[in-house]
């Protein structure tokens, strides 16, 4: 009898207990593409990567551009061709083609020129981005925080005063 009232009383102060520290959870969030948009050092890496990423553009634009051209001035002919001319204009236009699906993989699929570029330059904020995060939620005393951006609805409600975007903002521009 006595086991059971024990085992009892300790089960309910094991969740009193939860539901008092649950009380007492406080929860944060953020908007990192605001963040982004307000610190200098991401506008500069912007600016760095769409440096980098232009030539490649104009580049793969220029391809294509020479392609279609070639694809145009075949049709525009082909009529008049013998067949061995009609199928070397065709392997010729595959191999570009080819090539020009090579470079856009090369420079701007997931594992490309770009994307490594632009991990390089955009991880070092984001780490500084995320230690400033961590600082002003241990300084606000918050136990979680969460990201709240127009694209990913991570939070699909925050109330207004929970919202520590502007102070982690100022965190990073005062350099702390």
């Amino acid at each position: 009898m006595k086991n059971t009232v024990f085992v009892i009383l300790a089960v309910t102060a094991f969740v009193v207990g939860n539901a008092l520290q649950a009380q007492t959870q406080k929860i944060g969030y953020v908007n990192s593409t605001k963040i982004f948009q307000e610190l200098p050092a991401a506008q500069e890496a912007q600016k760095r990567i769409d440096a980098f990423s232009k030539p490649l553009q104009d580049s793969l634009e220029a391809m294509q551009r020479d392609l279609q051209s070639r694809y145009e001035d075949y049709q525009k002919k082909e009529a008049l061709m013998n067949d061995a001319a009609k199928k070397s204009q065709q392997q010729m236009l595959v191999e570009m083609e080819r090539r020009y699906n090579e470079f856009r993989v090369e420079k701007f699929g997931n594992d490309g020129e770009l994307a490594k570029h632009t991990e390089k330059v955009i991880t070092p904020i984001r780490e500084k981005i995320k230690q400033a995060i961590a600082s002003v939620a241990k300084e606000e005393k918050y136990n979680f925080v969460f990201d709240k951006t127009e694209q990913i609805q991570i939070l699909l409600y925050g109330d207004p005063t929970a919202d520590i975007t502007f102070k982690v903002i100022d965190k990073l521009k005062r350099g702390k």
